[in-house]
């Protein structure tokens, strides 16, 4: 084995034990404490009694996993979007992907009077349908700015950014006006979603997400090495006999769909798709089917931890997960920003 292989396993074990820490700590906190041999009796089926499987089963895990879902999700379309653009600013909610999915989520709540942060069962069908309305939404988004952005044939990355940064504005306008046509309750339900907001998440959310993941993340990651040719001349690339832009155009729309699978859960969060592909490619260089899962458990690790912030550090009032990751994403934007231009 060698040494660089050695060193990306040992990478993965401690953000694996990371994932683990941060899951258990966020498991065993909360209005409701507990200790841990009573979450490893009830998770074991152990002794378990109605209140802690209640807590464990109906609250507390199937939001962490979303978390890390979640975080996974948004992270690996980091990783793409900064593949593809050779830019270590991109990110989905940067560059509109989310504002687009969003959008699209807003009003499909709006007509269909769904409550995405008060599920009940009878809206399972809805909740498995509205990544396919967030994946249009970021589906449209994407082809505005990949038609602005084509100069001469080739995708302008230049052009991407600013025509994403534009899109983002122009769907977040949207989706504002939408709300602001909805009634009080749906509103408010609105509003809470679109800060970025897992608090009340539930199997039926789990399950929605999870063939979006599973599929388009193996697709993803089969595809990782083009990313790798992507860093290179674009002659040099043509030469190896790959079709660039169409390539491109495919790992976009994978990008698109995780990140709508994504959004149609916990609403728009930005930052991690930035923030977890930058910190991988420091630890294990720019090789992608090495940083691609290392930039996976940072993902993760980073939005089950800011989840455990969001509803422990203002108790008994909880904060938007979204609120808490955008006030480490952005000095950390700025910091990417300056250190571009230097």
């Amino acid at each position: 084995m060698t040494l660089k292989k050695t060193k990306w396993l040992f990478i993965i074990g401690i953000l694996f034990f990371m994932l683990l820490l941060a899951m258990y700590i966020h498991l065993t906190s909360g209005a409701f404490t507990m200790t841990t041999p009573e979450v490893f009796k009830t998770l074991l089926r152990i002794d378990s009694t109605e209140q802690f499987d209640l807590v464990i089963f109906d609250f507390r895990l199937p939001r962490i996993i979303t978390a890390a879902l979640v975080g996974m999700g948004l992270a690996m379309a980091g990783v793409v979007l900064q593949g593809i653009t050779k830019n270590a600013l991109a990110d989905p909610g940067i560059i509109g992907i989310n504002a687009g999915a969003g959008c699209a989520i807003v009003i499909f709540m709006f007509f269909f009077h769904v409550e995405l942060i008060d599920v009940e069962i009878n809206s399972l069908i809805k909740i498995l349908i509205v990544p396919i309305f967030g994946f249009a939404g970021g589906a449209i988004a994407a082809a505005i700015i990949l038609i602005i952005s084509y100069k001469h044939g080739r995708m302008d990355m230049q052009r991407l950014i600013l025509t994403g940064i534009a899109i983002n504005t122009g769907f977040s306008a949207v989706t504002l006006f939408w709300s602001l046509k909805m009634d009080e309750g749906d509103y408010q339900a609105a509003a809470i979603w679109m800060n970025g907001s897992i608090y009340n998440s539930n199997w039926y959310f789990v399950s929605a997400m999870m063939p979006w993941l599973i599929i388009l993340g193996i697709y993803i990651y089969r595809k990782a090495y083009l990313l790798d040719y992507f860093q290179l001349e674009e002659e040099t690339i043509t030469s190896l006999g790959i079709s660039i832009e169409k390539e491109k155009i495919k790992l976009m729309l994978a990008s698109v769909g995780l990140v709508s699978a994504c959004v149609s859960v916990s609403g728009s969060i930005g930052f991690i798709g930035l923030m977890a592909p930058h910190i991988a490619r420091q630890l294990v260089g720019i090789h992608h089917r090495y940083m691609m899962p290392v930039s996976l458990f940072i993902g993760a690790v980073l939005l089950v931890f800011s989840d455990y912030v969001a509803k422990t550090v203002f108790s008994p009032v909880e904060l938007s997960v979204g609120i808490v990751v955008s006030l480490v994403g952005i000095p950390y934007f700025l910091y990417l920003l300056v250190k571009s231009k230097g």
